[in-house]
Order: C-alpha cells, then sequence, then structure tokens
C-alpha cells in the first residue's frame, strides 16, 4: 500500500506532533504533507523525514506568524494533491482533515479535536491582549470557518479520536461517529529518581486558554516554587503576574525536561485538554499529576493512583489539590506501571491493525 501522513503544521513540536514522529517511524517511506514547516524546530525523529509543505511555505515570515495567514489554510489545504495514494493518514486539530482525496483513496482522520478556536472561540480568545473591535471581526469569520469545518468533515472516510471527549465533539458537531485510540507515550525516554527535588512542574506552550495563570495565582499564594518550561505568547503576561518563586525556563531541550519531571514534587496540568500527554510522560518518570477534572484528563488520570483533580478552575482548588499531593505517600511503580499502558510500541501495533481493517472494510464499501 502507498501511505501518505498529513498534519496541520510542524511549526511548534508539540503532543500532536509526537503523534506523527510515531507515524513517520510505523511509515517511514510515506511522505509527509503539511501546509508549512520550520526545519529548525523539527525534532531529530523527523530531520530525515519527507516533508512537502504546499505553497504557504513560500509567504515571507510566515515561520514566524503562521497564525496570522489564517484565512489561507482552506485554499493552501484544498491545493495538496494526493493522487496515487491508497491511504491517507491525516492528524488534525484544525485544516488537514479537509484534504480532498482521490475517490479511491481511503482517508483516515486522527482527530486530536475538532479546530478549538473556532468551536470554543470565546474561551480559546477570553484572555487574548487583542483588541475588542479584532475579537469581534474574527468571530464573524469563525462562524464561516466553521461552516466550512463542518462541511469538509464530509471527506474523511473514518475518524480515530484521541480521548472520549474529542469522540463527543466529532460527535456534536461533525455528527460522525468515531473509535478512541489514545496517543503514545514513548515511556522509554524516562526514568524515575529518588532524589526527589523542591519544585512543581508545567511543560506546555504559553497560550491564554491552557490556564497557565490560574497556576501562577496558585503558588503565588502559597510561595511554593513552580517552574513552567516552554513559550508563547502569553508568556510576558504571565512573567508580570508572577512572584519570584515561579520561574520561566523557556523551550528546553528533551533531556532536559525528562530530567525535570523525574525530579518535581508533581506535575501542573491546569487547562482543559484535548488529551494531555505530558502529565503521561510525568508519570512514566514516577511523579504525580495535579490535573482539572475535565478533557482528556478524564481519560488518564485515576485519583490516588497516578495523580490527583481539581474540580474547578479556580485558586482555591488548585491549592486543596496541591495540598492533597503534598500528603499522599505516592507509589512510584504503579505510577509508571499506569503510564506504561499508554506506550507507543502497543499505540503502534493497535493502529497498524486499525487501519489494515478499516482500509479492508473501505475496499468492501463498508
Amino acid at each position: 500500500m502507498k501511505i501518505a501522513i498529513a498534519h496541520d503544521y510542524l511549526i511548534q513540536m508539540g503532543g500532536a506532533e509526537r503523534v506523527v514522529e510515531v507515524f513517520h517511524h510505523m511509515y517511514p517511506e510515506a511522505p509527509i504533507f503539511t501546509t508549512v514547516f520550520n526545519g529548525s524546530r523539527l525534532t531529530d525523529n523527523l530531520k530525515d523525514a519527507d516533508i512537502r509543505a504546499s505553497w504557504l511555505q513560500n509567504i515571507p515570515g510566515v515561520k514566524r506568524n503562521f497564525k496570522g495567514v489564517l484565512p489561507l489554510y482552506p485554499m493552501a489545504v484544498r491545493d495538496l494533491d494526493f493522487s496515487g495514494y491508497d491511504i491517507v493518514l491525516s492528524s488534525s486539530s484544525a485544516f488537514m482533515k479537509s484534504i480532498q482525496v482521490p475517490e479511491s483513496t481511503f482517508h483516515l482522520c486522527y482527530c486530536h479535536t475538532p479546530m478549538r478556536f473556532a468551536w470554543d472561540y470565546d474561551t480559546y480568545m477570553e484572555r487574548q491582549s487583542n483588541s475588542g473591535l479584532f475579537k469581534r471581526l474574527l468571530k464573524v469569520y469563525m462562524q464561516r470557518l466553521k461552516s466550512w469545518d463542518q462541511r469538509t468533515s464530509k471527506n474523511v472516510n473514518q475518524f480515530v479520536a484521541n480521548s472520549s471527549v474529542v469522540k463527543t465533539r466529532i460527535q456534536n458537531y461533525y455528527h460522525r461517529d468515531s473509535d478512541v485510540i489514545f496517543p503514545p507515550i514513548n515511556t522509554a525516554r524516562f526514568s524515575s529518581s529518588s532524589n526527589i527535588g523542591d519544585y512543581y512542574l508545567i511543560v506546555s506552550r504559553l497560550v491564554s486558554y491552557k490556564r497557565i495563570d490560574l497556576a501562577v495565582e496558585a503558588f503565588n499564594r502559597n510561595g511554593l516554587k513552580l517552574y513552567i518550561v516552554g513559550d508563547g505568547p502569553d508568556r510576558k503576561r504571565l512573567e508580570g503576574m508572577a512572584k519570584g518563586n515561579v520561574s520561566f525556563l523557556g523551550r528546553l531541550e528533551d533531556e532536559e525536561v525528562t530530567g525535570l519531571m523525574s525530579q518535581c514534587r508533581a506535575f501542573v496540568f491546569p487547562g482543559e485538554e484535548d488529551f494531555g500527554i505530558t502529565p503521561l510522560e510525568a508519570n512514566a518518570a514516577g511523579r504525580p499529576v495535579i490535573a482539572y477534572q475535565a478533557g482528556g484528563a478524564l481519560d488518564t488520570i485515576i485519583p490516588y493512583v497516578n495523580g490527583v483533580f481539581f474540580q474547578h478552575q479556580e485558586v482555591d482548588d488548585l491549592l486543596k489539590a496541591i495540598d492533597e499531593v503534598e500528603a499522599y505517600a505516592w507509589d512510584i511503580d504503579q505510577i509508571m506501571g499506569h503510564a506504561r499502558k499508554f506506550d507507543e510500541q502497543a499505540f503502534m501495533v493497535q493502529f497498524k491493525q486499525y487501519v489494515e481493517q478499516a482500509y479492508v472494510n473501505f475496499l468492501k464499501g463498508g
């Protein structure tokens, strides 16, 4: 079978891009189609990949401001050519699920979420610093984008959701059924440490909907150390809020992040995510997670096995959860064992079998 992989954009390396790495490992001969990519940001696992970008790649400055060309993405994905492929695996949280493939080509979309910035616009934008006029105009455009997104969902032959909450969104927004296969975790990257530090840890893109501000406010109040790894447009605002016990470390190499995870007191996950790979990575390093009780965390966090929940996105609730995680005697082996259930080796076996069976059903007209 001739297979192609398609992903929204390869500009910032997060959980969705880790999935693309595994797809590339599974199908190393498959080219990776994308709208735009930044070669300097690619992980080592993607350095040898055959990456084919759309014409957006030729727009000056697009790698620095890939969100600034938002209206052009629907046209860019429409123009990608998938002639001659038997299967296209799209990895999408935005535009790539809308690609057009020949009738004889099977399009399976691994959906990280329907585009949040369109379907949950108010939550996504509420803490952004843009002007009120800009937000109102953008909201009008988002209504058109939602219509396009819903219409082009028919371009997908089979949806796979990365979590239960995403399965529900696919049903609600696209009126399509989907199966759930959780994203892969490379647990071999991580090991536990007997030398636990005096800090808590966040690893995240710094964008407002991830609610890093909630964690900053909580640690401002309790005075405990919090290390925040990552960068993004919300960093300046967050740094302006933070007291001296909250440190912003910027982007770090994977080895540095794994070291920080293995020695943190707990990993803090304050936003509602579609799945959330980083909490399981912290678990793979033997550390418990403090997570907001919503979204993908509902599929991965078992209270007092690998973490604790806080019920409301309020400072007092988060502070109580921090006290809980401090008071509990955590079983490191149990935490790591839970993470291994999501290991990428198991994912690759399960996903490859799923793709092959789904393709057979497609050929039969099922």
